[in-house]
C-alpha cells in the first residue's frame, strides 16, 4: 500500500488544529437536536425518539450537509445493521441490501411515504442509485418487520426518504458543484474522474409554492473488474418538479421526477473487459393531500413509477414495469395518550421484458404484461397507547390481499417503557413482528429461471432492547434481534447448468446485536458510532461481515469551520464465483478492512457561501467488496455550495 508521509502529516494538522481551539466559544453548532429529533415512520404520526418503541435512524439535513460528496447508498451504508455491496466499487456497481443478514426484496424504501419499487427487478426493489441526494431533507431508518404499516417487502428494513419543500421565500436558489478523483488502489496520478453538479429554484406564493431541480454526475476511472484495463464510466441525471398548495385545513402537494444513468461494466463470468452497458429510465409522478380536522388528520398519496431498463452485452435484454400505489389512512387522536391509524393500501405491479433469441438478431417478447401482473389491497390498522407510568404499545395488524396469492394477515406488538430519572432516562423495548414477501414478477414468469409454483416468504423478528439518555448529551442502546425466515425463495442449482428459483424447504434463522451511541462531548465536539454483531445461518452469509464498526467524530473548530473523521471495519466474509476453468461455484473469503475518511466545510459567507473538502480511504486500504472487482483507493474531492 502507498501510505504517503503528506498523509500523516495532514492527519497530525488537524489534530493540533483541534487541539488549538477554545470549545467555550464555539457556538452550538454541532446541537442537541439529533436527541430530540421527532419521527413517523414506526407510527404514522409524529413522535419523539425518545418516545418510540422502536431504535429508530434519522439522518437530518444537518447531517446531510455533512456528507455532501456522498451518495444515498453510502450515507446509508454508514448505520448499524446495514451492509449496502456495491458503495465502495466501480460507480456503476449493482447494490445489494443486507440489513440484519437480509437481501433487496426484504427491504422497502419510501418516498414521501409512498412504497417504491421496481416490479422488473428480480428482488422487486428498488435501486437506490436512482435517487440524487441534493433532492432529500431527511432519512428514516426502521428495522425490523414493518409490513403492518407498510406491506409486502418491508421484513428487514424500511427506508423512509423524505424530499425537500420549497422555502417561504418567493424564491430562492441553491447550486452546488464538486470535482474528484476517481482511482483504486494501484494509481496515484489522481486525475480528475469524478464531476457532479446540481441546482434547485424553489419558493413560495401565498398559499402556493413550487420547486425544481437538476443534477447530474459523471464518473470515470475505474474499471469494473479488478483485473480490467478498460475504464467503465458511468452517467447520470436527475429532475425533478414540484408544486404545493397550502391552506389551514387542507395541504395539496403534486409532484413529477426523472432520473437516468448509464453504466458501463465487464464481463463478470469470464472476469474480461468488455463494451458492456446498462441504461435505466425512471418517471415518477405523485399526489400527495392532507385533510386537518380537530381530532386528526386524514392523508391520501398516490403515485404511478415506469422504469425503463436496456442492457447492451452478449445477451441483450430490454425490461419495462409499471408501478401503482395508492394509500389512504386517517390519524385519530382519541386523546394525547391515545392514537389510532386506519388504513387501506393498493399496489398494482406489470411487467415485460425482451431479448434476442441464440441464433436470432432481433428483440422478441419474453415476458408477457397480459400475464406478468398482479394487484394488492391492503386494509391495516395500527394503535398506539402511552401509559401515565411509563408503559406503552404500539401494535396493528394488516390483511395482505394478494391477486395471486389471497390473504394473508401480518401483525406487529411493541410494548415498552420508559423510567424518567434524575440523569435523564431508561427505555426498555421488546418487538414481536411479520412480514409477508410476494414472489416478484420476474421470479414467477422469466421464461429460463421463472417458477409460478413459487410460495411467499414468511418472516417473523424478535426484538429485545434498551435504550438510555443522560440528559441531552448522550444516548445509548443495545438491540438484540433474532429473524426466521421460511419458505425462502433462492436461486437453485438443478443440475447440468440448469438453475431455476425455489423456496427453500428448511428454515432459516438470523440473530445479531446492534450497539449505537451518540454523545456530545462538549459544545463543538460530537462522537457517534454503531457496531453489528450478525450471525447467518452458512448458507445465507453471502458477503455478510459477522462484526460491523462505524465511528465518526464531528468537530467544529470555529463558527464557519467544521471537521469530519470517520472510520468503517467490516469483517471477514465469504463470497463465492464461478470458475469458469473447472465449470464450478467456488468459495472464498474476503479479508477484514478497515476505511479512514476525512472532510471538512468552511462558509466563506454565512448560510450563503460554503466550500468543502474530503478524502476517503485515506491509508489507501487493499480491499474487496465483491470477489475479482475493483474497489476505490484513496481519492480527493472539493467543492461549493451557493445559497442565494
Amino acid at each position: 500500500m502507498n501510505k504517503k508521509p503528506w498523509i500523516l502529516g495532514l492527519l497530525s494538522a488537524v489534530s493540533i488544529s483541534i487541539a488549538a481551539q477554545d470549545s467555550q466559544n464555539v457556538q452550538d453548532s454541532l446541537g442537541v437536536q439529533q436527541l430530540r429529533e421527532v419521527v413517523v415512520t414506526a407510527t404514522k404520526f409524529p413522535v419523539k425518539k425518545e418516545n418510540s418503541g422502536k431504535v429508530i435512524t434519522k439522518i437530518n439535513q444537518q447531517e446531510l450537509q455533512q456528507l455532501q460528496g456522498k451518495s444515498v447508498a453510502e450515507i446509508i451504508n454508514s448505520y448499524s445493521g446495514i451492509e449496502i455491496n456495491g458503495t465502495k466499487s466501480n460507480a456503476g456497481q449493482n447494490l445489494a441490501y443486507y440489513v440484519r443478514g437480509g437481501r433487496n426484496r426484504q427491504v422497502l424504501v419510501l418516498i414521501d411515504g409512498v412504497p417504491i419499487t421496481d416490479p422488473s427487478q428480480i428482488a422487486n426493489d428498488y435501486d437506490l442509485r436512482l435517487l440524487d441526494v441534493n433532492q432529500i431533507e431527511s432519512i428514516e431508518i426502521l428495522k425490523g418487520a414493518s409490513s403492518t404499516l407498510y406491506g409486502s417487502g418491508a421484513a428487514t428494513a424500511v427506508i423512509n426518504i423524505q424530499l425537500k419543500k420549497a422555502s417561504d421565500r418567493k424564491l430562492a436558489a441553491s447550486f452546488k458543484s464538486s470535482i474528484g478523483t476517481n482511482q483504486s488502489q494501484e494509481d496515484d496520478n489522481y486525475s480528475l474522474g469524478d464531476f457532479k453538479n446540481s441546482a434547485s429554484f424553489n419558493g413560495s406564493v401565498g398559499g402556493f409554492n413550487y420547486l425544481v431541480g437538476f443534477s447530474n454526475e459523471y464518473v470515470d476511472g475505474l474499471s469494473a473488474i479488478a483485473s480490467g484495463t478498460e475504464k467503465d464510466a458511468y452517467n447520470a441525471i436527475h429532475g425533478n418538479l414540484k408544486l404545493g398548495y397550502n391552506a389551514k385545513m387542507l395541504s395539496v402537494n403534486a409532484y413529477g421526477v426523472f432520473d437516468k444513468f448509464k453504466a458501463d461494466f465487464d464481463d463478470a463470468f469470464l472476469f474480461m473487459d468488455a463494451d458492456n452497458q446498462s441504461k435505466t429510465d425512471q418517471y415518477r409522478l405523485g399526489l400527495s393531500s392532507k385533510y386537518n380536522y380537530e381530532k386528526g388528520d386524514i392523508t391520501l398519496n398516490v403515485a404511478y413509477n415506469n422504469v425503463d431498463r436496456k442492457i447492451d452485452s452478449d445477451y441483450p435484454t430490454k425490461f419495462y414495469s409499471n408501478s401503482y400505489v395508492g394509500d389512504l389512512f386517517n390519524r385519530y387522536h382519541f386523546s394525547k395518550n391515545f392514537h389510532v391509524v386506519l388504513g387501506i393500501n393498493a399496489q398494482r405491479n406489470e411487467m415485460e421484458s425482451y431479448n434476442i433469441p441464440f441464433g436470432s438478431s432481433n428483440f422478441q417478447q419474453s415476458i408477457d404484461p397480459e400475464n406478468a401482473e398482479f394487484t394488492i389491497v391492503d386494509p391495516y390498522v395500527n394503535v398506539v397507547y402511552e401509559t401515565n407510568f411509563g408503559l406503552s404499545v404500539n401494535a396493528g395488524g394488516r390483511l395482505n390481499n394478494h391477486s395471486e396469492y389471497g390473504s394473508h394477515w401480518v401483525y406487529s406488538f411493541n410494548p415498552f417503557y420508559k423510567k424518567e430519572t434524575g440523569f435523564g432516562y431508561l427505555k426498555g423495548i421488546t418487538s414481536l413482528s411479520s412480514a409477508y414477501i410476494t414472489p416478484s414478477l420476474y421470479q414467477l414468469f422469466e421464461p429460463t429461471y421463472g417458477n409460478a409454483e413459487l410460495k411467499p416468504e414468511e418472516n417473523q423478528t424478535l426484538e429485545l432492547g434498551i435504550e438510555v439518555g443522560v440528559k441531552e448529551l448522550l444516548t445509548a442502546s443495545l438491540v438484540y434481534f433474532n429473524r426466521w425466515e421460511n419458505h425462502f425463495i433462492d436461486f437453485v442449482d438443478l443440475g447440468g447448468f440448469v438453475y431455476q428459483y425455489k423456496n427453500v424447504e428448511e428454515s432459516f434463522k438470523v440473530s445479531g446485536l446492534e450497539f449505537n451511541l451518540n454523545y456530545i462531548i462538549m459544545e463543538s465536539l460530537k462522537l457517534n458510532a454503531n457496531a453489528t454483531y450478525t450471525k447467518v445461518e452458512e448458507d445465507l452469509n453471502l458477503r455478510i461481515p459477522e462484526i460491523k464498526v462505524n465511528a465518526w467524530l464531528d468537530y467544529q473548530l470555529c463558527p464557519a469551520t467544521y471537521v469530519r473523521l470517520s472510520y468503517q471495519y467490516n469483517d471477514d466474509r465469504q463470497d463465492s464465483f464461478f470458475n469458469n476453468s473447472t465449470f464450478e461455484n467456488e468459495e472464498v473469503t474476503l479479508k477484514s478492512y478497515s476505511l479512514l475518511d476525512l472532510y471538512l466545510s468552511h462558509e466563506l459567507l454565512e448560510n450563503k457561501l460554503k466550500l468543502f473538502a474530503g478524502m476517503s480511504n485515506i491509508l489507501n486500504e487493499d480491499y474487496a467488496e465483491l470477489y475479482g472487482f475493483t474497489t476505490k483507493g484513496r481519492n480527493v474531492y472539493l467543492g461549493f455550495n451557493l445559497n442565494l
